[in-house]
């Protein structure tokens, strides 16, 4: 038995994030099948399309302590972790830990596609 998923026919989610600006395009990955401790989308942001600063830590009841995996697949963006600005292009991976502030804005004419990962950490 397998699960699939295709680009094509998967329901695309159009919603603000973390009081970003614009609305982001979120695909949601295998969320009614899989067992594992974690949530894996994929996002896209138009050039000036945000998600805003956060923090996921204990003291949010929402999600509690998260952890996040961005990995960029296409365009060009800039992410904000603790104050520190980073450019980010396909190809390249960051890591939020637990009680990071962290965001990210879409900054080229190519949309910036990623997937991102989080769950709990161990």
């Amino acid at each position: 038995m397998y699960y699939i998923q295709t680009e094509s026919t998967d329901e695309i989610i159009n919603m603000q994030a973390h009081e970003g600006e614009g609305l982001i395009r979120r695909r949601h990955l295998f969320k009614a099948q899989t067992e594992l401790p974690i949530h894996a989308e994929i996002w896209e942001l138009d050039q000036g399309v945000s998600e805003g600063d956060h923090i996921h830590d204990n003291t949010d009841t929402s999600n509690g302590s998260l952890e996040e995996i961005y990995y960029f697949i296409e365009g060009e963006g800039s992410m904000t972790v603790d104050g520190e600005e980073i450019t980010v292009q396909a190809g390249d991976a960051i890591m939020a830990p637990p009680g990071s502030n962290h965001g990210i804005r879409g900054t080229s004419s190519q949309p910036l596609k990623f997937m991102i990962i989080w769950g709990p950490p161990a």
